[in-house]
């Protein structure tokens, strides 16, 4: 077991179209190994909001270091509130946009090949969202080769039903100045079959960001298919911090 009174706590940050149980497996071996384990309820909302409500949350419910996770969009909230908060030591990246200032995950996608919005989503007004935004779901046609690659079918007709929009905005926003992964180290779970994000912008990102890379032959939801390989590189992670 790990020593609890000098291990970082371990913040799981989700992405879009998900929650905080798709990191359920991951999780759990973490939490049996003696760290404490907290997942951050993402609002999917705004970017820069987003990352200032993680902020917020880590400096109420967190005391010590902090190993940030992220997936997903859930990459750039947390390279975002790393720069604010001082107590974050080490980022772990799962199949995650790395954006550096000014740029957008629409941006991002679009830099690998044209996105045409319409051909992924249906897009549902929402109450006072601000003029032309609208909340994204994944069409059904798409869920599974894009999102949802090497689940079974009861996985992805339940992460199909239970999935969590995020706004136009959100992915549109540009990423703000002084991103944590600029001074602090990271480290990168790369599927080689997502259909989100294609290898070689995850591969461009992490080495961008100076991370550790770790490839494994997934989807988009590599914490789902392969809880033990991401939980063993945030445990990486976490080692590094321990020492520090």
């Amino acid at each position: 077991m790990t020593d609890t009174t000098t291990n970082p706590t371990i913040v799981i940050v989700h992405g879009a179209w998900t929650d905080a149980s798709s990191f359920a497996g991951v999780q759990q071996l973490l939490t049996a190994v003696g760290y404490d384990v907290l997942e951050f309820a993402n609002p999917l909302r705004s970017l820069g909001g987003d990352a200032d409500y993680l902020a917020a949350f880590l400096q109420s419910r967190t005391s010590g270091p902090v190993i940030l996770v992220g997936h997903s969009y859930g990459g750039a909230v947390i390279g975002a509130a790393a720069a604010a908060v001082p107590s974050v030591t080490g980022l772990v990246y799962v199949n995650a946009f790395v954006p550096t200032e000014g740029e957008s995950l629409l941006d991002l996608l679009n830099s690998a090949g044209p996105v045409d919005p319409t051909q992924l989503f249906d897009m549902a007004p929402y109450p006072g969202a601000p003029e032309g935004d609208v909340d994204l779901y994944i069409q059904r046609g798409p869920f599974e080769p894009a999102f949802a690659t090497g689940l079974s079918e009861e996985l992805q007709a339940e992460f199909y039903a239970k999935q969590r929009p995020i706004t136009f905005s959100a992915v549109g926003a540009p990423a703000a100045a002084n991103q944590g992964w600029e001074k602090l180290p990271s480290w990168y779970v790369a599927g080689t079959i997502d259909g989100s994000i294609p290898l070689a912008l995850q591969l461009r990102m992490a080495e961008r960001a100076g991370s550790a890379v770790t490839q494994l032959e997934t989807g988009h939801l590599s914490m789902v298919t392969h809880p033990r390989e991401v939980a063993d590189v945030i445990l990486a992670a976490a080692t590094v911090a321990e020492r520090a």
